[in-house]
């Protein structure tokens, strides 16, 4: 990739795989990267492809404003990518306060709308894009229905988790990403337990199968990237996050993709997101579950495979010209070992823990793959990478407390 010049990007949120990533993926193509890091221990403070590093003091306030401001006038007018919903829509609403710095962020209409997921599925049905069975309720004569009517098992999701967080808070309650119910009694203890707050998560038919994700880059309504994985490992195992996924060839799904691109063409998206399915190999059947209008958590493929998702937000969204970018590998597997560790505790000895009563233990092929994935040569880590291995090195001492 010829060398030019360039103004310095910002990565606001390094404490994870995917800041860390894009730190790598723009440092690598010579961009100067600024990291803000929102905790002294950040992974991605000890990057060598970091030209600065700080720490910001007041994250989401008036003096953190400021602070990135003065880190503007410091090093320089250049372009601000942050990972996390949190900041997302701290600098969708101050983007107009931050200096010599363009925030390289959605427009606040289509952030809200992926965030809300009974939209985004209704939405998705519109275009012809399968989703599950859902009942969003109103109020409790909308759950005695559901135990009475409802198809079970089911799983509950909250519509929009980043809104209720706070009100399930300020109750003493956790705001649980999934819950697994298999019979009407469970469903209606767990209603019981949000009836005060007169709100309840979305009610959806259980889904069997493994994440499959799509992952465009939408410029003026056009997809100019595209990429997929498919998850090999979860967690929790019954599903979540991946620990181990797999690039697939673009030559696959390909009716999907164009499902995807008219979804997030309906919703007006620009930029990076990402189109979540639930994949059943079985019936070759692909369910809708949320769109990710952010920087995933399984990045790092990516960015070892060539997607240049980072690049295309730093050239095409900031400066309207598309960078030079490799070919894509699609023959990548990337994982996070530290996870897979909990995965193997949890399958091996803990299965009752398993919410999905339909996962398939099998704690011998779990161990076996483990090790083998050791000695594949396209296997790539989340952290880990030979040329780059002090953040690797920080994340252990954060594990262990030591940081």
């Amino acid at each position: 990739m010829s060398k030019l010049y360039h103004a310095p990007c910002y990565v606001l949120g390094i404490e994870s795989q995917i800041g860390l990533s894009l730190i790598r993926e723009l440092g690598a193509a010579g961009v100067p990267v600024i990291g803000i890091a929102l905790t002294s221990n950040a992974i991605g403070l000890k990057s060598r492809y970091l030209h600065a590093g700080v720490r910001l003091r007041a994250p989401r306030t008036a003096q953190g404003l400021q602070e990135i401001r003065a880190l503007g006038e410091l090093y320089g007018p250049g372009y601000l990518l942050t990972v996390s919903e949190a900041n997302t829509r701290w600098l969708i609403d101050h983007q107009d306060e931050i200096g010599p710095l363009k925030a390289l962020v959605p427009t606040k209409q289509a952030f809200d709308f992926v965030l809300d997921k009974e939209k985004t599925l209704a939405m998705a049905q519109k275009v012809g894009v399968a989703v599950p069975q859902s009942v969003c309720p109103r109020n409790w004569s909308d759950i005695e229905k559901a135990v009475e009517q409802f198809p079970f098992p089911a799983v509950l999701k909250w519509a929009d988790p980043n809104a209720v967080a706070p009100i399930l808070s300020a109750q003493g309650l956790e705001c649980i990403k999934a819950e697994y119910v298999n019979t009407p009694a469970e469903l209606l203890a767990i209603a019981q337990r949000y009836r005060n707050l007169n709100c309840w998560p979305l009610i959806q038919e259980y889904c069997p199968g493994v994440g499959l994700g799509q992952f465009f880059f939408m410029h003026r309504g056009e997809a100019v990237r595209r990429f997929q994985h498919l998850r090999v490992a979860e967690w929790p195992p019954e599903g979540g996050f991946s620990s181990v996924c797999d690039a697939v060839p673009l030559s696959l799904f390909q009716d999907l993709q164009d499902q995807s691109i008219a979804l997030l063409k309906e919703i007006g998206w620009e930029g990076v997101a990402m189109v979540e399915y639930r994949y059943d190999s079985l019936r070759h059947r692909a369910v809708l579950m949320e769109i990710n209008g952010r920087y995933w958590g399984s990045f790092p493929l990516s960015v070892h495979s060539g997607a240049g998702f980072g690049l295309l937000s730093y050239y095409l969204q900031g400066q309207d010209r598309m960078p030079p970018l490799p070919a894509q590998r699609d023959d990548v597997r990337c994982r996070m070992v530290a996870t897979e560790l909990k995965r193997l505790v949890r399958i091996t000895f803990q299965p009752s823990k398993i919410m999905d009563k339909r996962f398939h233990v099998r704690p011998l092929h779990e161990l076996f793959r483990f090790i083998a994935d050791f000695f594949r040569p396209t296997v790539r880590y989340y952290v880990w990478q030979s040329d780059d291995p002090k953040p690797f090195f920080q994340d252990i001492k954060n594990a262990l407390g030591l940081a």
